[in-house]
């Protein structure tokens, strides 16, 4: 755990907050200041700063990231209309917390097609 970051003390229970699902190595929160009708937070209770602290010998996690966003978007009624899983990295890339997660968006039709 990082001392000050507020995602590995909602981890903790530090800081209560409403775990939507969770697993050994993963939780779901929805996002305090959400930019879609559904907006949840995938986080690992394992600290690591951003995606670029994953290697080989913790490239699982991103496996359990991933499933865990299909089921919470699955149980936020969006799978079939379709939703964004979106990470970003560093203050450049829009990182706003330094702890890796991943963001689930949907509920609406999202704007700026990337693929």
């Amino acid at each position: 755990m990082a001392g000050d970051c507020i995602f590995c003390k909602i981890a903790s229970g530090e800081i209560p907050s409403e775990k939507l699902h969770q697993d050994e190595a993963v939780f779901v929160i929805a996002d305090i200041s959400p930019q879609a009708p559904v907006h949840l937070l995938v986080i690992p209770f394992e600290h690591l700063a951003s995606v670029a602290e994953v290697g080989e010998h913790n490239a699982d996690l991103m496996r359990n990231m991933t499933l865990m966003a299909n089921r919470a978007a699955q149980a936020a009624g969006v799978a079939d209309s379709g939703y964004r899983l979106v990470m970003n990295t560093g203050a450049e890339g829009g990182q706003s917390v330094a702890h890796l997660h991943m963001h689930v968006l949907g509920g609406r039709q999202l704007s700026g097609q990337m693929g």
